[in-house]
């Protein structure tokens, strides 16, 4: 996992307009690993902390682990429960918090809408010994892009991006079905034992928060120039104009691998 691409701006639309987690997610994992007060988990590629903030209240810790300062910072900007700590460190260094945890193990490490950064395979095998028995991994994907959704609106804002970037939209970032069967084969693989739910809701949504969930995901070298963003704002606005108000159908889905 590479934290280049979402450092400067990016890091600052991420924290501003990426969806959280409603309470079910949450309530999800605690189900599914039976976690408690007594348990750490592990939010690798964290981000600003969406999903770890969401995890916070219903264990003893969490591990907010990310590859991109600039995404750490924001996350420590907007606030930090007192059982969160920030880490600076990638997939590759799942490892190296052994020594630091000691006799502990990990009740989860969730990963959460960015597992399709990540070697998932060497992931899920380095996180086994890592975590008690009962534990697991969840890899959580906060619904699909919003440039590729079943929508008309979501169509119409596929060609104004397209043609701002100059090529066609079709990473799906882990949320296609076959992105989701190679993700619970390895987990099986692995020696897990597999499961899945989604949690499901819709949500309104308004031209400017369209234009930050896509700057989110763009680089910082992709992003319009400054004075460009209006502009850009305004083909968006006029693309969807006929659509009406904007909803977004989000299915959250968590896979879970059980030790």
């Amino acid at each position: 996992m590479t934290g280049s691409a979402f450092g400067g701006e990016v890091s600052e639309f991420y924290q501003r307009f990426r969806r959280g987690y409603p309470a079910a997610v949450g309530d999800a994992l605690t189900a599914a690993f039976t976690l408690t007060r007594d348990d750490v988990v592990l939010d690798l590629g964290c981000g600003t902390g969406q999903l770890t903030r969401v995890l916070a209240p219903r264990v003893g810790a969490v591990l907010g682990m990310d590859p991109e300062p600039a995404m750490l910072d924001q996350a420590r900007k907007a606030g930090s429960p007192p059982n969160v700590s920030w880490l600076l460190g990638a997939d590759s260094d799942v490892g190296a918090l052994t020594p630091a945890l000691g006799p502990r193990r990990l009740g989860a490490v969730t990963v959460a809408q960015a597992l399709h950064w990540m070697d998932h395979a060497t992931l899920f095998a380095a996180a086994r010994p890592l975590l008690r028995p009962r534990g697991g991994v969840a890899v959580v994907t906060n619904g699909e892009p919003l440039w590729l959704q079943d929508a008309a609106w979501s169509a119409a804002l596929r060609e104004v991006v397209s043609s701002y970037l100059g090529t066609p939209l079709h990473r799906t970032c882990g949320t296609d079905e076959t992105s989701q069967s190679r993700y619970a084969d390895a987990l099986s693989s692995a020696g897990y034992s597999v499961d899945s739910l989604v949690v499901s809701y819709d949500a309104p949504l308004n031209v400017e928060e369209i234009v930050g969930g896509v700057f989110s995901a763009m680089s910082p070298a992709q992003l319009p120039a400054i004075e460009a963003r209006t502009a850009f704002t305004q083909r968006v606005r006029e693309a969807l104009s006929p659509f009406g108000p904007l909803r977004e159908q989000v299915r959250v889905r968590v896979l879970t691998g059980t030790r």
